[in-house]
């Protein structure tokens, strides 16, 4: 709808990689030179990892779309939540060869003689494997013995690993990885874009549809951008996306940074999210929760009695009063602040003692052994424990919404019906 209204020959920012849009970035531009690198060497691991939305496919596109075929045959692999074996089908399925009804040992020997033939006809082989985080153990072991097959002293296969940043902690802290982290001969991990290459990005992108400057974008708007967007392309791409229909829909020729807040807005409103629920509480909150959680009811230990003094009973006695003729708290002068006691009409000692044998309970809840005081400490612990992984798990429901619009475009909010819109 918007790339008619603005007479533009494509989506600009559609979801789907598209390596034709591809912007270097600082991070990009530092990932393509690790790449390039791996491919002079012509052996070992490079490892890539980036967010989900960082832009790791699009990089890979691009990649491919610079590889000589006739120099280098480039294969990739998404679907890698498989065990060792099932990738070892995969891959030989990538390479074009037979593997139903093969043992393993069957399925090696005939990838091997495959690379001994590329190498032979003078070209090397690359095996390109993404979403590297649902790697099994056994399965990044396959792939290290693949890399072992050689030909005259050269390897036979370039191996480069993609995957989110827990994909690292596997394969950098797994102790059975050892033999396969010396084969890794460079990592980079791709940050999200600076402030100042948000402007560029968005305009670099609308250049590749024929954009002649309709619509405009006001300074403070890409500001407004990143914010929401944090500088990950995925996210720049769905806000810049609805803001154009959102422009269109008005029919704007300059988008400002008080349309990017009511987009966002609508976004928000239409994932059912309050914003401000995604910021994790307050330490200070933190503290508080877990005070009155584990706050006790009673006095921890009895205050002893005095030999000479009886137990407090109700009314046990009138509180002496001091030598100004005064009882020892003097009487609130707003009767709303009174304490209300239940036995009738008692008098104004009665009521003072029992001020003050409750300022003496208060003063008893408070003192805490030290025991309590670790016990405490353990559930505020236990309470902000809980806060980050919920937040991180409210955000993995989002990258999956999104990458869920992905796969479907039908699944993206339908502007004609939301209720949003309709208003």
């Amino acid at each position: 709808m918007y790339d008619q209204f603005y007479g533009f020959t494509g989506r600009p920012f559609q979801l789907t990689p598209d390596p034709h849009f591809y912007f270097e970035s600082g991070t990009h531009r530092k990932a393509m030179s690790y790449l390039g690198y791996g491919l002079a060497q012509g052996e070992g691991f490079i490892v890539i990892t980036g967010d989900v939305g960082a832009g790791k496919t699009t990089l890979v596109g691009h990649l491919m779309n610079t590889i000589d075929p006739n120099r280098l045959t480039a294969v990739k692999l998404v679907s890698t939540q498989v065990e060792g074996d099932d990738l070892l089908r995969l891959v030989a399925e990538q390479f074009g060869l037979e593997w139903e009804g093969q043992s393993k040992a069957e399925l090696l020997r005939s990838m091997e003689q495959y690379l001994r033939e590329q190498a032979r006809a003078g070209k090397r082989t690359l095996l390109i494997v993404d979403e590297g985080q649902n790697l099994a153990i056994s399965a990044l072991e396959e792939l290290r013995m693949l890399s072992n097959f050689q030909l005259g002293g050269h390897s036979l296969l370039q191996i480069f690993l993609l995957g989110q940043p827990e994909f690292r902690q596997t394969l950098f802290h797994s102790p059975t990885l050892e033999q396969l982290r010396q084969r890794v001969i460079a990592t980079h991990h791709l940050d999200p874009m600076e402030p100042e290459e948000v402007e560029p990005y968005i305009l670099h992108r609308l250049s590749k549809v024929g954009w002649t400057g309709n619509p405009s974008f006001s300074p403070d708007a890409f500001e407004e951008i990143f914010d929401y967007s944090e500088g990950v392309p995925r996210k720049l791409n769905v806000l810049v996306s609805r803001l154009l229909l959102y422009g269109a829909v008005e029919q704007m020729t300059r988008i400002t940074a008080q349309n990017v807040r009511s987009v966002v807005g609508e976004i928000e409103a239409d994932r059912g999210i309050d914003a401000s629920t995604l910021a994790p509480l307050p330490v200070d909150d933190v503290v508080a929760a877990a005070a009155v959680a584990v706050a006790p009811t009673s006095a921890p230990f009895a205050a002893p009695t005095p030999a000479n003094e009886t137990a407090l009973e109700w009314p046990q006695r009138a509180a002496e009063p001091a030598a100004d003729g005064r009882g020892p708290f003097a009487v609130p002068a707003d009767p709303a602040d009174a304490v209300m006691l239940t036995p009738p009409d008692p008098s104004a000692d009665e009521i003072l003692e029992r001020m003050a044998a409750a300022k003496s309970e208060a003063s008893a809840s408070l003192a805490i052994d030290p025991e309590q005081l670790a016990a405490l400490e353990a559930q505020i612990t236990s309470l902000e424990t809980r806060l980050v992984e919920q937040d991180a798990a409210l955000r993995r429901v989002l990258d999956l919404l999104i990458e869920w619009v992905e796969r479907d475009p039908e699944n993206a909010p339908n502007p004609a019906t939301s209720r949003t819109w309709a208003a």
